[in-house]
């Protein structure tokens, strides 16, 4: 598969196959999100977009980044919304860059989010597409964000070669200027684990795909049975 990463100001045209990568934290939460039972989450385009939607749909659950705000009900930490209920329900999600970079490519035929906790599942399902190609989206940092570029690596090396290691591409990740300063409390909106529920490799047996749906982008999780011992179904 010829793999290309590129940062969202890089992309001039839409790919056939795009997977954006956000790994801390918008598709970690978003990953969290579908294993506390969300039907799907809607990509926003921007705050006053998510707010929007969150009145027109009072039961939707609106999450943006940094610290608390009127209108929305939590933040984009994977370690506050693994308490929270989401049965059935629709989240709205705003971020800086997981989101943006997205919406940059909703024009592609194939659209994955993804981050490490679902990167075996992404690459398995880049496989069952039997991709020729694929652009990888690096969302943080205006695409130099080395946590996104060592998980966009790694997918890519796994759709092509199962025995891949992740040990060096998480730890590029976890030295990372994002792992950093969520580590250090610069970012708001923060919870203690965030950096490590990031850096969780394949904790979810799905992968994400993004799709538009009456002129929303609407992301999905979608199974992709695995035959590693390592992705047990307690294991979410």
């Amino acid at each position: 598969m010829d793999a290309r990463f590129l940062g969202i100001a890089e992309l001039v045209e839409a790919p056939s196959v795009a997977v954006v990568v956000d790994v801390m934290r918008a598709f970690t939460v978003a990953a969290w999100a579908f294993a506390q039972g969300a039907e799907k989450i809607v990509l926003a385009e921007s705050p006053d977009d998510a707010l929007a939607l969150k009145a027109r749909h009072p039961d939707w659950v609106a999450v943006k980044d940094g610290p608390p705000a009127p209108g929305f009900d939590t933040v984009n930490s994977p370690g506050l919304l693994r308490s929270i209920d989401l049965g059935g329900r629709t989240v709205v999600q705003k971020t800086t860059a997981g989101t943006v970079g997205a919406l940059a490519v909703k024009e592609a035929s194939l659209v994955l989010c993804a981050g490490f906790v679902v990167a075996e599942a992404t690459a398995r399902l880049l496989r069952t597409y039997e991709c020729d190609s694929a652009t990888f989206v690096v969302t943080g940092e205006d695409g130099r964000a080395d946590e996104d570029l060592a998980c966009a690596q790694y997918i890519a090396r796994r759709a092509t070669e199962a025995g891949t290691d992740a040990a060096e591409f998480l730890r590029r990740a976890g030295e990372s200027r994002a792992a950093h300063e969520l580590a250090e409390g610069v970012r708001e909106g923060v919870h203690p684990d965030d950096v490590a529920l990031c850096l969780e490799l394949d904790r979810f047996p799905f992968a994400m795909v993004a799709t538009m749906e009456d002129s929303l982008m609407v992301l999905r999780a979608r199974a992709v049975p695995s035959p590693l011992a390592g992705l047990r179904p307690d294991r979410w």
